[in-house]
């Protein structure tokens, strides 16, 4: 097999294809893969979505273009969460030196986890967690790390039971009056 496929590099092959049932709570159509190069801008769009409609991204914010670009560079894996061929739900894994957070090759992003606003409540977001600790441990990282709101307390719950705890040494303020917190996941080798 080639080496593995990133996302926006124009390489379509299969690593991980994961049913995200196996994570518990997903119907069994919803598939955690790999997103596609031409998939990108709906999973821009999705984030976009996601975040605007629990209120985290003000309309003004400048953020939302970030959103939208992540892994179109082709800096990082974006993966998918696929029902029915509709895409809802996404995450990004961003290895060093790529990533916000990241101080060191055995470290890498969790970035823009989002499941769209008509999809929660279904598992979709710990099976992308779960998919996503699962393809960074055949990757040989050996801790996640990723910043968040405080207010995404849906978030913080979600990484919690998924083993992260708080790094609060690695909080990082992007502007004055606003801290975000940052989690930490040790990946067992």
């Amino acid at each position: 097999m080639t080496g593995p496929a990133t996302a926006g590099q124009g390489t379509q092959a299969a690593p991980v294809v994961r049913n995200a049932r196996a994570a518990g709570g997903v119907g069994p159509g919803v598939m955690v893969r790999e997103a596609r190069p031409d998939e990108l801008d709906a999973i821009g769009d999705l984030r976009v979505a996601a975040y605007r409609a629990d209120g985290f991204l003000p309309p003004t914010s400048g953020y939302a273009a970030t959103l939208r670009a992540l892994g179109a560079d082709g800096q990082g894996e974006v993966l998918a969460a696929v029902d029915g061929g509709q895409i809802v739900g996404t995450v990004m894994l961003q290895g060093w030196p790529g990533g916000q957070m990241a101080r060191g090759p055995g470290e890498a992003d969790v970035r823009a986890l989002a499941v769209a606003p008509d999809a929660r409540g279904r598992g979709i977001g710990a099976a992308l967690v779960a998919a996503l600790i699962e393809r960074a441990t055949g990757r040989g990282i050996r801790q996640l790390v990723l910043l968040t709101l405080p207010q995404m307390r849906a978030a913080h719950r979600l990484y919690s039971q998924a083993g992260f705890t708080r790094m609060p040494d690695r909080d990082w303020s992007p502007r004055p009056g606003e801290v975000l917190l940052a989690y930490g996941l040790v990946l067992a080798p």
